[in-house]
């Protein structure tokens, strides 16, 4: 299994662009997913171009939440190819132009191995991805708070992973037991996770690829 940071508020190359927002390319098995779009459409596919990915490579979208940082660049990428599957909460409208559109509300299978924690708090779902070492958790900007979040996927199995925003994250000992951790975008205490956790910390930003 392989993410792709490709949209991000930092860039490890200087070839790559940086902006507010998030989005990954997770590779696993079979199937490549965007997650997330990225709040500009032309930075977005730029930064894909870049890292050599094929936006037409791409079989499943999946939008965490309806911010603009995280949904801006999806009418540009559905531009590229409409024949994805989408799968967004509940509670957000307006997507068109893709293959199929499916509004998740409860934690359901989006593929093999492949899950969504369903809609919490109203906002926002995070991304579960079963491996053999355990799962690896995708998350947006984590609105509805990261340990309602970690326990939700937890149901799937214990964590091995956490990749993504934390927003007004401060329970920094939930993470003890997580083997790889990577906050980006959000993430307000990236330093304090970085000196509690320097080991098993990685750092965010656009060109980041980390293989699970």
């Amino acid at each position: 299994m392989v993410v792709k940071i490709v949209y991000d508020n930092t860039t490890i190359r200087e070839d790559l662009q940086s902006d507010w927002g998030f989005a990954a390319v997770v590779e696993f098995g079979d199937k490549k997913i965007l997650f997330d779009a990225g709040g500009d459409g032309d930075i977005l596919l730029g930064n894909m171009r870049k890292m050599n990915i094929d936006p037409l490579s791409i079989d499943i979208v999946f939008i965490s939440h309806h911010h603009f940082d995280h949904t801006g660049g999806l009418s540009a990428f559905l531009a590229k190819n409409n024949r994805v599957t989408v799968f967004i909460p509940a509670s957000l409208r307006g997507v068109r132009n893709a293959a199929k559109v499916i509004h998740v509300s409860e934690s359901c299978a989006i593929g093999n191995q492949l899950y969504s924690t369903g809609e919490l708090a109203g906002i926002e779902q995070s991304l579960i991805v079963r491996t053999e070492k355990g799962i690896v958790l995708i998350v947006g900007c984590s609105h509805p708070g990261l340990k309602a979040i970690m326990q939700a996927a937890e149901a799937y199995g214990a964590i091995d992973a956490v990749i993504g925003g934390f927003h007004g994250f401060r329970e920094f000992d939930i993470l003890k037991n997580v083997r790889i951790i990577c906050p980006t975008h959000c993430t307000q205490a990236i330093g304090e996770i970085k000196r509690l956790y320097p080991d098993k910390t990685i750092t965010g930003g656009v060109g980041q690829i980390i293989e699970l």
